[in-house]
């Protein structure tokens, strides 16, 4: 079955509200399906469990929340990555600390969708964010699904868990296309080896897999590059990441965040701290601060992309004497 990124998650939402009567989905425009995520789920659901909500991020947040608390599983799509940031409250301080301060009386599984998190041309600071580290930094179970069979996995998944989730779908990869044979849940903390390798370990979240892809199929002859794809930022694979390291001796990590307190950091810092590596690692980031600006090419310019990731690459696979 040949299957699209955004028709995977269309294929999961779908699914699940078939398989879970307690399962709706809310956000705005949703009816319509403007994110072209759920475009025909009102037609077969019904109004009631596809809602239109009003344009206040804060209240129909803390609705799902409330419903959550008293047995549905409402899922919650944010058109724009940066809306996030509105609801931080709602998400952080409520949703995920109801259970912890409750002593596990309680249960609040909401799913937090962002189709299209990161940059798409023209769409500026405002739209163009990809804070998947902040929920990593707080504990929430935090998945950055790079291929279709992931991104309909770790949603099915999301919808399931007990506990609030936050799924990131990178703008970059939605026009993904792959043959899947079977589509199944993702389990959350389970990376995978999406390239096997000898000389350099490529950590790339999102997206960026494909770019590591494409960077180490151009450098087949030169360096033999490992790709690793954690699937899920928290909980993060480390036990995979560390065997693979353990084989290559080196690290690169390629985070389409801002490069202070990123996700890259902890994962250099993790892997550092357990294993004696021949290079010291590297990492490819937006830059501190880093807000995407309007003109395309600045846009571009400010986005780890495959040349800078290259250049890394050839640094750490030096001879270290």
């Amino acid at each position: 079955m040949r299957l699209s990124y955004r028709r995977a998650l269309t294929r999961a939402l779908a699914d699940e509200l078939a398989r879970d009567e307690s399962v709706f989905l809310l956000g705005e425009d949703v009816r319509v399906g403007a994110s072209m995520i759920t475009s025909g789920l009102c037609r077969r659901f019904g109004p009631e469990r596809v809602r239109d909500t009003p344009l206040s991020e804060q209240a129909f947040t803390s609705f799902a929340t409330g419903a959550a608390l008293a047995g549905m599983r409402p899922v919650v799509e944010f058109q724009i990555p940066s809306l996030l940031f509105l609801v931080f409250e709602q998400i952080v301080n409520h949703a995920h600390k109801f259970p912890l301060m409750t002593g596990g009386q309680c249960a609040v599984p909401v799913t937090y969708l962002v189709p299209g998190s990161g940059s798409r041309t023209g769409w500026a600071g405002q739209h163009s964010d990809h804070p998947y580290p902040l929920f990593a930094h707080v504990g929430i179970v935090t998945a950055v699904p790079a291929t279709p069979a992931d991104a309909y996995g770790l949603l099915v998944s999301a919808i399931r868990h007990d506990d609030p989730v936050v799924v990131f779908a990178p703008a970059g990869a939605l026009d993904v296309r792959e043959d899947v044979e079977r589509l199944a849940p993702v389990p959350f903390g389970r990376g995978v080896v999406r390239r096997a390798g000898d000389d350099v370990t490529v950590v790339a979240v999102g997206h960026l897999v494909h770019d590591a892809l494409a960077v180490a199929d151009e450098l087949a002859g030169q360096v033999s590059v490992e790709v690793f794809d954690p699937r899920t930022v928290y909980p993060f694979d480390l036990d995979g990441l560390l065997a693979s390291v353990t084989r290559t001796g080196r690290l690169v990590v390629c985070d389409d965040a801002n490069r202070s307190c990123g996700i890259a950091a902890e994962i250099i810092t993790s892997v550092v701290e357990r294993v004696r590596l021949a290079v010291p690692p590297r990492r490819v980031t937006r830059p501190d601060g880093a807000v995407l600006p309007f003109a395309p090419g600045l846009d571009r310019a400010v986005q780890p992309g495959r040349e800078a990731l290259t250049a890394a690459i050839h640094h750490v696979a030096k001879d270290p004497t």
